[in-house]
C-alpha cells in the first residue's frame, strides 16, 4: 500500500493556494459590484463610440490616434488638402465667423459636412468626437458671430499653431456653436480634442452651455460619454485595481477608456519610429468595434468605420479603412499648401481603392459646405 508524504511545505502551499482563491473571489464582487454601480450610475446612452489617443515616443515626439466608430457604413468620407489662404465663413446663422486660413492642413471629412479630424502642417491636431452631453448653447442669445459644428475642427487648424495659441483664444471665444442635425438624423453632440508635437493637448466640452476646457500632457485618452471630467474619475479607479488583474472589458465608451488608458500606458516609448507608428496602430486596431456589430437594445454600440494616426513630428497624416482595407498616408511636405493652391479631394470609396503614400494622389474639388449651410 502507497503512502502520501505530506510535508509542511505542501501544507503552507495549499493554505497559500487557498488564500489567493478566496482574495480572488473577493476582488471578483467587489469589482463586479463597482461595474454595476458604475452602469446604474451611466445609464447606456444614444450615442456613437470613438477613442483617441496621444502616444509619446522615446524620443519625445508625439503621435495621435483615433479611431471613427459610426452606426451608418455608408456616410461620406474623403481626404481633403486644404492650402493657406483660404476664405472661410462659419456657414450658419445670421452672423456667420469669417477667417482667412493661415496654415494648410490635410483633413478626414465626413459626410461631405464637416472635418472630423485632422493635421495642419504645423503639427496640430484635430479630433471631433461624439458627445451625447454635449450641449452648445443658444446661439442667438450669445450675440457672437456663429460657427457650424461641422467646421468647429477646421476652424483650429486654419487658425492655430499650437494648443497654448488654441487655448489662449477659447479663453473668450470669438463665436457661438450651432449644431443642425447630422445627415443621418442624429443629434450633432460633439467634442473636440486638440494636441501638438510638443505633447500638449486639450479636450473641449460644451455643457449646459458652457465651454469647459482640461489642458495638460496629462489628457491622452479620449472616448465619449460621460463628460470628460467622470472619465477621469472612473479612470481613477480601474487604475488602482490594476489592469493585470482586471479590466473592463464592454465596448461601452466609459470601458473603452479603462482600456485604452492601460494600453497606452503599458506601451513601451519606442525610440525607433517604425515600432512607435505600429504602436499606436495596434492600441487603435484593439480598441475598434468589429463591423457590422449592433445591438438593437444598446443603441450606443457603434462598428469602427475608419481609424488615422497622425505622426506629428514626421507631419505624415496616416489613414485606413476598415470597409476598404489597405493603408493609405499623406507626407504634408509632398502636398501642396501654400496660399492660392487648389483645394484638393481623394474620395474613399467602393471601387477606389487606395494604399500607401497617396500624397499625389489629390484631384482638384470644390470644398464641401459645412453641416447645416445652405
Amino acid at each position: 500500500m502507497k503512502h502520501r508524504i505530506v510535508t509542511l511545505d505542501s501544507i503552507n502551499l495549499v493554505k497559500r493556494t487557498m488564500r489567493m482563491t478566496t482574495l480572488r473571489a473577493s476582488m471578483t464582487v467587489a469589482i463586479g459590484g463597482m461595474v454595476l454601480a458604475t452602469m446604474a450610475f451611466f445609464p447606456r446612452q444614444q450615442a456613437q463610440a470613438c477613442t483617441r489617443v496621444l502616444y509619446e515616443t522615446g524620443n519625445r515626439a508625439y503621435i495621435t490616434g483615433r479611431t471613427m466608430d459610426w452606426a451608418d457604413a455608408s456616410a461620406k468620407t474623403a481626404l481633403w488638402a486644404f492650402p493657406r489662404g483660404m476664405k472661410r465663413d462659419g456657414g450658419v446663422g445670421q452672423n456667420p465667423i469669417k477667417w482667412t486660413s493661415k496654415y494648410g492642413s490635410v483633413v478626414t471629412s465626413f459626410y461631405d459636412a464637416g472635418t472630423a479630424d485632422g493635421m495642419n502642417e504645423k503639427g496640430l491636431v484635430a479630433n471631433l468626437l461624439y458627445l451625447n452631453e454635449a450641449d452648445f448653447g443658444d446661439a442667438a442669445k450669445s450675440g457672437k458671430a456663429t460657427l457650424s459644428a461641422g467646421a468647429w475642427a477646421q476652424y483650429f487648424l486654419d487658425n492655430y499653431s499650437s494648443v497654448r495659441e488654441a487655448v489662449s483664444a477659447m479663453a473668450n471665444p470669438a463665436f457661438a456653436i450651432i449644431a443642425p442635425p447630422l445627415p443621418n438624423g442624429k443629434a450633432a453632440g460633439l467634442h473636440l480634442s486638440l494636441s501638438d508635437s510638443t505633447g500638449d493637448s486639450a479636450i473641449l466640452e460644451y455643457i449646459k452651455g458652457k465651454l469647459v476646457l482640461h489642458r495638460g500632457s496629462q489628457y491622452t485618452v479620449m472616448t465619449n460619454s460621460p463628460t470628460f471630467d467622470q472619465q477621469l474619475a472612473l479612470n481613477t479607479y480601474w487604475d488602482k485595481v490594476g489592469g493585470n488583474n482586471f479590466l473592463p472589458g464592454t465596448i461601452s465608451a466609459a470601458d473603452r477608456f479603462v482600456r485604452v488608458s492601460y494600453n497606452l500606458k503599458a506601451s513601451p516609448k519606442y525610440k525607433d519610429s517604425g515600432l512607435a507608428l505600429a504602436s499606436v496602430f495596434s492600441q487603435m486596431r484593439a480598441i475598434s468595434v468589429p463591423l457590422g456589430m449592433a445591438d438593437p437594445d444598446r443603441p450606443n454600440i457603434a462598428m469602427t468605420l475608419w481609424r488615422t494616426v497622425a505622426d506629428q513630428e514626421a507631419k505624415v497624416y496616416y489613414f485606413e479603412s476598415v470597409i476598404f482595407p489597405g493603408l493609405s498616408w499623406v507626407d504634408l511636405a509632398k502636398v501642396d499648401l501654400g496660399e492660392g493652391a487648389t483645394p484638393k479631394v481623394i474620395r474613399i470609396e467602393r471601387g477606389q481603392a487606395i494604399s500607401g503614400d497617396v500624397s499625389q494622389a489629390f484631384k482638384p474639388a470644390m470644398p464641401f459646405k459645412w453641416l447645416g449651410a445652405q
